[in-house]
Order: structure tokens, then sequence, then C-alpha cells
């Protein structure tokens, strides 16, 4: 499976001054005695110590490395799309700058790609993370993550990933879905496999993440659910809801108006009136947002001659 340049290794950093030259000797030692042609794309996420300057030092030295130096703090998940726009290898390994995950797993990642998978998952055992802050708040969002799109894997959260390269190019990466990078990959119909990894504490520097992010990958869930499962068909999910409501609002009516005609009661005062009437008009909105998200749908994928489908590979 591998071609020229077949390795790129594609590490963000951002204030991780510290650990940089014992990240690189690591990463030189395992790689280099690995066989394989490779190169470390290092994205400088904005970082305001001597990150920078360490890198374009390590660069003098070894034309296997490569930097993309941001102009601000734009989040690890910008950086891995840089990250992944500018590899020119066939394989493609992600992973943390912070030392924490370990370069030496590399190469046993690396085999499983050769056993037919396209993508292969760290998962951090044990994890030298706070239990309360990081660990309870992971295991919430794995399972969360897992239930929620059928792509069950142990730790979404470890950056320590291998892909092949066409998987993770084709992919439009926004918000905090790095995380989710094994599932959108796959609508692909990708094969996805995860081997436990050895996890180390953190030396030196913080960690930048916390319980606030949480929140935020709630939130990407949700929109990574809709592209994945309903990208392509919007009305079915909006029109659901749609039917739902809308006929929820017309049983409410239709029995209001069956009390009022041969109950003889009056309606004008119930408050279940009104809610009835607004189950309706939302019913109506739902179908109409569906109608427009189907739209929007076609008009994406035509005026990008984006496809419906993936192919593996064509045998004639």
């Amino acid at each position: 499976i591998f071609m020229a340049q077949d390795l790129s290794v594609v590490i963000p950093v951002h204030n991780e001054a510290p650990n940089i030259d014992q990240l690189y000797r690591e990463l030189h030692q395992i790689l280099s005695s690995s066989g394989h042609d490779y190169e470390l794309v290092f994205v400088d996420d904005g970082s305001n110590d001597t990150t920078l300057d360490q890198l374009k030092k390590l660069r003098a030295t070894d034309s296997h490395i490569k930097i993309i130096r941001f102009r601000r703090n734009f989040g690890q998940t910008a950086a891995f799309a840089a990250g992944f726009a500018y590899a020119s290898g066939s394989v493609i390994v992600t992973m943390d700058g912070d030392l924490q995950n370990d370069p030496a797993d590399i190469p046993r990642l690396i085999a499983r790609l050769e056993d037919g998978y396209d993508v292969v998952c760290g998962w951090r055992r044990p994890r030298h993370d706070a239990w309360l802050t990081r660990r309870l708040p992971s295991m919430i969002a794995n399972w969360l993550i897992s239930w929620s799109t059928g792509v069950r894997l142990h730790d979404y959260g470890c950056s320590l990933k291998v892909f092949r390269a066409e998987v993770v190019k084709a992919l439009k990466l926004y918000g905090e879905m790095h995380r989710f990078i094994p599932v959108l990959a796959s609508e692909l119909g990708v094969r996805i496999h995860e081997t436990v990894v050895n996890h180390r504490p953190r030396l030196w520097g913080r960690s930048k993440y916390g319980l606030s992010r949480s929140v935020r990958v709630v939130l990407d869930l949700i929109t990574v659910k809709f592209l994945v499962s309903y990208s392509t068909r919007p009305l079915q999910i909006f029109g659901l809801l749609g039917l739902l409501m809308g006929g929820s609002g017309f049983l409410v009516t239709s029995w209001l108006v069956y009390v009022k005609v041969f109950g003889n009661q009056d309606i004008g005062d119930r408050p279940l009136l009104l809610f009835g009437i607004l189950l309706i008009f939302t019913g109506v909105q739902f179908g109409t947002l569906g109608l427009l998200a189907e739209l929007q749908a076609r008009t994406y994928r035509e005026s990008q001659d984006k496809p419906t489908y993936a192919i593996r590979e064509i045998i004639d």
C-alpha cells in the first residue's frame, strides 16, 4: 500500500516547546528504522513560546520535517485539516505533540492497515489523566458517540490514528470534528479497527482540554449524526418530525372539534386549542424546512460534482 513518499505523520503543536526535542528524537528513531520513506508535518497552531524556533532548528538538520505555521490559534481540528491537505504520504498518521502518545506504537498501527483496514484508531490503556475532569467525560462521550452513530470505538479522543490518505483527504473538517473522523469516514464505507496503545503521563506543559469541551463535543455530535445519516435525504428527518408534530396537532384539534360539535362544550378558552394549532403550524414548518434542505443538499452535491457513493475498486 506504500508509495514513494509513503508515510506522513501530522502533529499539531501549540506551546509544546519543552516536548519538541524529545518527540522528534523518538519519532526519528522509530521511523528511520521502519523502512518507510516518511515526513513529519508539524502544524504550529499559533504558539507564542519557542516551539516554532525549535522546529526551525530541527528542519535545518532534517529534510523530513515540514512546518505549517498558522497566523493564530485555530484549534486542533483546523491543524489536522491543514496537515492532511499538505501531507504527501499515501498513509497518514496523526498524534499529539505532548509526548502522551507513544511513537513506538506507530509501526504496529500501520501493520493493521496492511491487514486490509482503512482506518486504525488507538485506544489508550491505561490512561494517565485526571479521572473526574478527563476520563469520566471521555467515557460518557465515547459511549454517546458510539451509541448514536453506530461506529463503536472505546476511545474517540485518542489522537494516535492511522489512515489511508484518500480517506482523510476527502473529508471537510470544522469545529471540533477531528475526534469524529472515524464516523465521517464510515460514510465512505471504510473498514475501521481499534488497537490498544500506550498512554504516557504528561511531563511538560498543560492540557488544552477540560470539561468545557464536553458541551462542544455534544453539539458537534448532532452535526455529525445529521451529516452521516441524513445529509443526502434531509426530508426524511425533518419530514418525520413534521408528520409527528402535525399529526399530533391534527388529533388534538379533531378531538376539540368533536367536543364542540357533539358535546356542546366551549373550546375557545382552552389552552389545548392553542397547543394543537401550534403543533400543526410547527409540523408544516418542519416539512417546509425539509424541502428546503433537500434543495440545499442537491445544490451542494451537484455544484461540486460530489457523488453520493464511494468506490473501493473497479474490476474490469
